[in-house]
């Protein structure tokens, strides 16, 4: 880490600092929330959660070579500092700023509602072709993931890619206002979270709320094929760059050729020029993420070169059209979460591999009033699009079984007890629903067939 003492932390929170003067001056070396990664010089983040409150390990991580800890209530016996603050959560937040305002580097913000970290893992692949750079790791890209990441970042950072993610309005501008980016990076304005959002417009609003503190004279990246984002004709006084497949786009694709496990092939077209590219994924819409990256590295002085070793660079991360191929099936791993834009876009995917198409799909979370409805078009889609077989979990899901024309099932017990039947050697599964539905276990009993 940049050099950062114990009271630059206490003064950017605004919490009370209790210890001896002399350890005001200490510098952390990380900032961790688990008890169990603390190492020498860590400064500890006490937050009560539903099952475990971390007040209880203050002292095991003093012991374990914490020098500090944020808390909302005091330990008993410390011997080393703590702050107290009224919410470690609130306090984390403005640390992680503080910690943000001592770089003067390029800080990519990316959201959207389909791609984020897909884009995320582009950009990445691109910057690290000419830069040190730091990304968010995991799914830490919520209101604590986000400050974490960014007090994660080395003191020789570069660069750094930051994943931005939201559920309801507000998030986003206390997220940017963290963040400070210099680029913005939206994908896609989809149907997600209409729960809270309620419409795409409301998506659509959520989402450019990243607009409000991004740094002066900051780059805003945007998906032009994107029927709302393309309405956005200027933001704080600068016009938008935009990306996408179509030629309208200042940074667009020809010649795209998908060659399912053998890549996505490309000519990556901006200033005249057009980059050949074969990118190491199966989806088409991967261009698009491409695009955007290209659009931030050209920005950034990156040469053709970089750029096009950052995009063959790109490798894929959990649960996310993670191919896994068995002795019997072509699986499509990609449950990490849905909305119907995603499970269209897994649904191209799949169609264009060899073998029967078989899409294991599940409940899709969070939106709102018009849920069956997207359910069963989500279904119908997957039906026109020729998928062979559609197996279906979770009570929404009826919808999108009775749309495809497919089975549906109270639970994954009951349909992994009739997949041996239903299944063939040579399929090609996709199995997608949003995360909560734990439809990882599918693809692991898939896996051992």
């Amino acid at each position: 880490m940049l050099p950062f003492t114990l009271s630059e932390i206490a003064a950017a929170c605004g919490g009370k600092y209790v210890g001896s003067d002399e350890m005001k001056s200490e510098c952390i070396t990380s900032v961790e929330r688990d008890s169990r990664n603390i190492k020498d010089g860590s400064l500890f983040l006490a937050i009560k959660g539903g099952r475990v409150d971390g007040h209880d390990f203050i002292n095991k991580c003093y012991e374990s070579g914490a020098i500090c800890a944020i808390c909302e209530k005091a330990p008993e016996n410390a011997d080393k500092p703590y702050i107290l603050v009224p919410s470690t959560l609130d306090a984390v937040k403005k640390i992680g700023k503080a910690y943000r305002e001592k770089f003067d580097i390029p800080i990519v913000g990316v959201s959207g509602s389909v791609g984020k970290t897909s884009t995320k893992e582009m950009l990445y692949a691109v910057l690290s072709q000419k830069f040190r750079t730091h990304k968010t790791q995991g799914n830490l890209n919520n209101e604590l993931g986000v400050p974490l990441t960014l007090l994660a970042m080395p003191e020789d950072t570069e660069a750094a890619v930051i994943e931005m993610g939201i559920s309801g309005f507000g998030e986003m501008t206390r997220l940017t206002d963290m963040v400070q980016p210099t680029f913005c990076v939206l994908t896609i304005i989809g149907c997600c979270h209409l729960e809270n959002l309620g419409d795409r417009d409301g998506v659509l609003k959520a989402k450019t709320e990243m607009f409000k503190s991004a740094r002066e004279n900051a780059e805003y990246i945007l998906n032009g094929d994107d029927d709302k984002l393309s309405t956005v004709s200027e933001v704080n006084g600068k016009t938008p760059v935009f990306f996408g497949i179509s030629e309208k786009n200042p940074y667009h694709a020809e010649n795209i050729v998908n060659n399912g496990e053998g890549g996505v092939s490309c000519d990556l077209c901006f200033d005249g020029k057009k980059l050949h590219v074969v990118i190491p994924a199966i989806g088409t819409y991967m261009v698009s993420n491409a695009l955007a990256a290209a659009a931030v590295g050209n920005l950034l002085g990156m040469t053709d070169d970089e750029i096009i070793r950052g995009v063959e660079a790109y490798k894929t991360v959990g649960s996310r059209a993670n191919v896994i191929n068995t002795s019997r099936f072509k699986i499509i791993d990609d449950c990490y979460n849905a909305n119907p834009t995603s499970v269209q876009a897994s649904i191209d995917t799949l169609v264009n591999l060899k073998g029967r198409k078989v899409a294991i799909l599940g409940d899709m979370k969070e939106l709102g009033s018009e849920e069956l409805a997207l359910h069963y078009n989500t279904g119908k889609y997957a039906r026109e699009k020729g998928v062979d077989l559609v197996l279906c979990v979770g009570e929404l899901a009826r919808e999108l079984a009775r749309g495809a024309d497919g089975l549906w099932y109270e639970s994954i017990e009951k349909l992994c007890k009739d997949l041996p039947k239903l299944l063939r050697g040579g399929d090609t599964v996709l199995v997608k629903a949003s995360h909560s539905m734990q439809f990882e276990k599918i693809t692991e009993f898939l896996k051992e067939f």
